[in-house]
């Protein structure tokens, strides 16, 4: 019997979760107040890596996805995702060689690079860093564009997309059996919820309490211009990348800054850091600024699982979504159809937060 299964949210990870179950043959609804791309999706810096500050066994996770993408590109042609290297130098010297040392014994592909070679790979800095890592195999995926193209395709496979608010999940002896979106019952034998920071309010439908901190992120967006950056470039309290159509995209951090009490300002005076930093960006304009809420669970680590004492519940929220995004279509799809869970996945379970 072919399984319906309903997927809360069209950013990045709904959307990739939609389009592995649809290439595995299960009916899907996709639901999103929002519509394709989602929220915590357009305000991304959208980098795909497996870099510093991370525990080995989240190092994996984020290695394998990495490996994941180079799959999907494979099996779903024209996505805009570039392998474009990351210059990174936000650390001081001691940590960014301890890190570039953790992570080279664990197989991660860091080119130790000095002044000279730093502005080999960025010509266009002003001020080179005397110390840097390169990784020539991180990259990015221009976000909303590829969770359209994911959905567009998953559409073309028989997938449903609907544009409504979540009224609530229906619960019928401790099973999830549909939601209400915006009044109209829709009946499902899973409900997935990848809702980014609206995921806690719906699974509280059925009694499920998810731990999310929803921090915000300012994000800085050019207008576009002529090729200054080849790939991304992780610099102490700036962080950027330009993008396919010629945007130089900024944050003080990769995950946004924090907006202050007036955003638009605190928007232009990073896009002047941003303009001083490269050479050649006296033509560069401003053109707007976006402030995501980042879904991020208690303990930073991704929530992937089925939630416990609940059936036809499945829960897909994390910070990481653009990395991470191939893999956990992959495995969740699996997991709900199958019933297999991948390995790399046991850590990241609801039930540690019951402990």
């Amino acid at each position: 019997m072919t399984k319906h299964v309903i997927v809360i949210g069209a950013g990045i990870i709904g959307a990739s979760i939609a389009w592995h179950l649809t290439r595995v043959g299960a009916r899907v609804t996709v639901v999103s107040e929002s519509g394709a791309g989602g929220v915590a999706t357009p305000n991304s810096f959208a980098w795909i890596n497996a870099s510093w500050g991370n525990p080995e066994v989240y190092f994996r996770l984020r290695i394998r996805a990495m490996a994941e993408w180079q799959r999907l590109a494979n099996e779903l042609p024209g996505l805009p995702l570039a392998w474009c290297g990351g210059l990174c130098f936000d650390l001081p010297p001691d940590r960014l060689e301890a890190y570039a040392a953790e992570h080279s014994s664990w197989g991660y592909g860091i080119e130790r690079v000095d002044r000279e070679r730093a502005a080999q790979i960025e010509p266009n800095l002003v001020v080179p860093p005397d110390f840097a890592v390169h990784v020539a195999e991180e990259g990015v995926a221009e976000p909303v564009a590829t969770a359209k193209a994911l959905l567009a395709d998953a559409e073309q496979r028989g997938a449903q997309v609907i544009v409504g608010a979540v009224d609530r999940l229906i619960l019928s002896d401790g099973k999830v059996t549909g939601v209400i979106v915006s009044g109209e019952t829709i009946g499902a034998d899973e409900v997935v919820v990848a809702a980014g920071a609206g995921a806690p309010a719906i699974v509280a439908t059925a009694g499920v309490k998810l731990p999310l901190d929803t921090p915000p992120g300012l994000i800085v967006h050019s207008r576009p211009y002529r090729k200054l950056l080849n790939g991304l470039v992780l610099a102490e309290r700036l962080h950027m990348r330009q993008s396919a159509e010629g945007r130089i995209i900024a944050g003080s951090d990769f995950a946004g800054g924090d907006p202050g009490e007036n955003p638009e300002a605190t928007a232009r005076d990073l896009f002047a850091l941003t303009k001083a930093a490269l050479r050649g960006a006296e033509g560069l304009e401003f053109d707007f600024h976006t402030v995501g809420y980042r879904p991020t669970p208690a303990d930073g680590f991704p929530i992937v699982s089925r939630a416990a004492g609940v059936g036809g519940l499945y829960i897909a929220v994390m910070h990481s979504g653009i990395t991470l995004a191939p893999a956990i279509g992959l495995f969740a799809a699996r997991e709900i159809l199958e019933g297999e869970r991948n390995a790399l996945l046991a850590p990241y379970g609801l039930e540690r937060f019951a402990q």
